[in-house]
């Protein structure tokens, strides 16, 4: 019976050759043009000069864009009773801007030389 057997290892051989890495960086510039959110924020008072029916403070509420928040003081009349003096309209205002700016980005080159030692003597 024939059988065929390998083996297999690893060894370092000495070739005599050296090897120069050297890098370069460049830059070069990129323009970056983006359109950038912002959202204002307008306050207005607003007098109502409501009643409120039993003791529940009314909550503060959204109406579309905006939120309003209830103000409330107590008069004294022949019975205490809550009126709701004003509300506080917060309305958020959607725009946008445009934006342009150069940056510069970098690039890293490799270059790899190889060389036999015995010629640099």
């Amino acid at each position: 019976m024939h059988q065929e057997q390998v083996d297999v290892s690893i060894r370092t051989v000495d070739t005599g050759r050296g090897v120069r890495v050297t890098t370069s960086v460049s830059e070069h510039p990129f323009e970056v043009d983006e359109t950038l959110h912002h959202d204002d924020v307008e306050i207005s008072h607003v007098a109502v000069g409501q009643f409120v029916t039993g003791t529940d403070v009314p909550a503060p509420r959204y109406e579309g864009d905006t939120y309003i928040i209830p103000i409330i003081e107590e008069v004294l009349v022949v019975e205490r009773r809550l009126r709701i003096k004003e509300e506080v309209h917060i309305t958020k205002v959607k725009r946008e801007d445009r934006h342009t700016e150069t940056v510069f980005l970098k690039a890293e080159q490799v270059r790899v030389e190889r060389f036999d030692d015995a010629s640099d003597t």
